[in-house]
């Protein structure tokens, strides 16, 4: 009875990891609910713009996952991916602030990019050494804690940027300046100077990497021991999942649209930071707990969950014109994310051997970015051009109903071992 309430115990790896990955969050969360503003309003770009910025810089991150798993296989290392990883995406932030000053929005986009093609290099082998320095039966609350570290950082950032507006101007400015008013009262808030800021936490979580143990990837291949091929074999149960989450990929768009849709009902800047950070609260509140679940009853069901959760919510922002509506369903999608997060990453390290682990990591994050890429794309368009129409709630809809086919997918999906 005892034993049952308490977590397994987290690993050294997987505790400095946390750490790295709490740094991190707080600098890029302290930009990403701030970045459909500064396009729109610092850079002057249409949301058309800001769907293909974030689309691009999706796709050419998820598109150069696979190869940083399978790259991190082949040369048995972990670490020095998880390195480059952070480092390059810590020196990104200040070129996106340099956007204000020279270059506009292809200047934020090749930042945003960069900043994308570094975790691109460290997400599979980050992912593959979390499920190395954890046993089998406890992967699931190894992935949450992770995740879970990640979001208090994600609670932190916002939290911080707006400290840093407010000190820079005033309460009065940051709670008041609002999309209704045209563009010219976020223009005039220094957002610029929050991408100078975000470097120091993410020199920090650079750093902390230094601190991390490698462990190789250990088992045999059918090439005798050598490293495996850079085109790999995965079981059938892990194409079925890829299938599934690719389903739901194609009406996952960015999440910077559900803040742009905030900011339309009427919330100011600065309670649109805060709400972003409620919504991390319950991000970083379920995913320990939601890993822990998952070891006892199978990924699968927590998975279902989420996506039902999803479903929901991106229904609410198709049909719920009232002001209030962000302020009950972002904290919910929130409930999502906790939900499906490190669930996902430990299904899939369930379904493959330690040698192709972050390969398959690798492919299914291509796979499913690819799929984002083209919802955010597309989200961009429609939303650019139905907004004028009072038609906005075309998007969300889609993404609901994508995502109920996918839990229809994956319903039928066998089990299996987790």
């Amino acid at each position: 009875m005892n034993t049952e309430s308490k977590p397994a115990k987290i690993s050294r790896n997987v505790l400095i990891l946390g750490w790295v990955s709490l740094f991190n969050d707080a600098a890029s969360e302290m930009l990403y609910p701030i970045m459909p503003l500064f396009i729109t309003a610092t850079l002057g770009a249409s949301p058309a713009i800001l769907g293909l910025v974030d689309g691009a810089a999706e796709g050419i991150g998820a598109s150069l996952r696979w190869i940083g798993g399978v790259l991190s296989d082949r040369l048995r290392k972990r670490k020095i991916f998880v390195f480059l990883g952070y480092a390059i995406s810590a020196f990104s932030k200040p070129v996106m602030g340099l956007s204000a000053f020279v270059g506009g929005w292809p200047i934020f986009m090749a930042g945003r990019c960069t900043d994308r093609l570094g975790k691109a290099a460290r997400n599979a082998p980050r992912d593959a050494l979390i499920a190395a320095s954890a046993p089998e039966e406890s992967r699931g609350w190894a992935f949450g804690f992770q995740r879970a570290m990640d979001t208090v950082g994600a609670v932190i950032g916002p939290l911080v940027a707006l400290a840093v507006i407010v000190a820079l101007t005033s309460w009065h400015t940051a709670f008041s300046a609002a999309w209704k008013q045209g563009s010219d009262a976020l223009k005039n808030l220094p957002l610029k100077w929050l991408f100078f800021v975000a470097l120091i936490p993410g020199i920090a979580a650079m750093l902390c990497v230094s601190f991390v143990k490698e462990i190789p990837p250990q088992g045999k291949t059918k090439t005798g021991g050598k490293p495996p091929p850079i085109f790999q074999a995965y079981p059938k149960r892990l194409w079925m999942l890829i299938g599934a989450v690719f389903i739901f990929s194609l009406g996952n768009s960015s999440d910077t649209f559900l803040i742009l849709r905030s900011s339309q009902a009427g919330l100011t800047f600065g309670w649109i930071v805060l709400l972003y950070a409620m919504y991390n609260v319950v991000y970083a509140a379920v995913a320990g707990p939601a890993g822990k679940l998952s070891d006892a009853i199978g990924r699968k069901p927590l998975l279902i969950a989420g996506w039902l959760v999803y479903a929901l919510v991106y229904a609410a922002f198709a049909v719920l014109h009232v002001s209030w509506f962000p302020w009950l369903f972002l904290p919910i999608y929130g409930l999502y994310q906790g939900l499906t997060d490190g669930v996902t990453s430990a299904l899939i390290s369930d379904t493959v051997p330690d040698e192709k682990r972050a390969g398959a990591i690798g492919l299914f994050y291509t796979l499913t970015g690819l799929g984002q890429f083209s919802a955010s794309l597309i989200a961009g368009s429609v939303y650019h051009i139905l907004i004028f129409h009072g038609m906005i709630h075309l998007p969300f809809a889609i993404g609901s109903v994508c995502a109920l086919v996918a839990i229809l997918s994956l319903a039928f999906q066998p089990q299996g071992k987790a």
